[in-house]
């Protein structure tokens, strides 16, 4: 196994550093862009790129957007999640530039999901102390 340098280690704290602040409630949106080898083969650097130039473009500061692995539904790719504050994780399935665009400007920016691109609602399993 190869050993971690000090560059591997920042960015792993700057990882859990951006986390921390959408759990610490000082981002309002966490956007991750599903990133498996599968995502990128279907186009998810696009959608990645997209959803960057949008909160650029809108001059947005309280979303963070991050990356992840595979998430085991290839056939579905490409694939982001939209967890907003106090809600329930929204999966977006099949996603081309524009149903990103479509995406940011309505979900993320004003709550509206957008149903038709929707793969699947709420968390595969809660967390302790949770039900189901």
């Amino acid at each position: 196994m190869a050993k971690l340098t000090i560059d591997d280690l920042k960015k792993i704290k700057n990882r859990v550093e951006k986390e921390d602040q959408f759990r610490a409630g000082t981002k309002r949106v966490k956007l991750t862009v599903h990133m498996g080898t599968c995502g990128i083969a279907s186009g998810a650097k696009a959608i990645l790129d997209t959803f960057m130039d949008e909160i650029s473009e809108n001059n947005v500061d309280d979303v963070l957007v991050t990356t992840s692995g595979c998430i085991g539904i290839c056939s579905r790719e490409p694939l982001a999640t939209v967890e907003e504050q106090g809600k329930d994780p929204i999966v977006y399935e099949y996603l081309t530039q524009n149903k990103a665009r479509q995406i940011f400007k309505r979900h993320v920016m004003k709550g509206e999901i957008q149903n038709e691109f929707v793969l699947a609602r709420g968390r595969e399993q809660e967390e302790k102390g949770g039900s189901k």
